[in-house]
Order: C-alpha cells, then structure tokens, then sequence
C-alpha cells in the first residue's frame, strides 16, 4: 500500500474514533445544545462527560443504554455506587500496600 494511502486510511480511522464519541456525547448528554461557555467550564463539563460514559461503560450488570444508565445512576444511589465501584478497581490484597 502507498504512503498517501495508508495516511488517508489512518486520518478516516482517526476522525471515525471521533465522530462515535461525538454522538454518543451528544445522544447521551445532548451536548450540541449545551450551553456552557464561560471560562474553563466547558472543558471541565466535557472532561465530566467522557468520565461518565468511561464509568458507565465499565459497570456492565445492568443492560442498558449509556442515557439510560445515566438516568438510572441520577435517581438510584444504589445503581451509582455500583457504577463507580465497577470504575474503580479496589484490591483487598493487604499484601500489596
């Protein structure tokens, strides 16, 4: 395969990454709406998004959408310290402190 080739492969490789992250942000969190623009308040929303979708992600018992968990994990505090013991991973090893 030719060098411009494979450049054009991994730029589409690249931007399709991107563009599934966007959605699932902008279905999940309907963020093309947001309107957060003062300071350094919609990076730090946007760092807060993608850590929600990575901890929702990880907690794989209850099968649902990414919005749905979200909802399950604002109303159930049960549901949301399962989401993130399922992110955190905690050893009980003593052995190992």
């Amino acid at each position: 395969m030719r060098l411009p080739c494979k450049i054009g492969l991994a730029i589409r490789q690249h931007w399709s990454i991107e563009n599934q992250l966007h959605w699932v942000l902008d279905v999940t969190f309907n963020e093309d709406a947001c309107r957060i623009r003062k300071d350094n308040s919609p990076e730090n929303f946007a760092l807060l998004k993608r850590w929600s979708i990575n901890f929702l992600n990880k907690e794989t018992n209850y099968k649902r959408s990414i919005r749905q968990k979200a909802k399950r994990a604002s109303m159930d505090e049960e549901y949301m310290l399962k989401v993130l013991q399922a992110s955190i991973p905690l050893h009980s090893n003593s052995s190992q402190i």
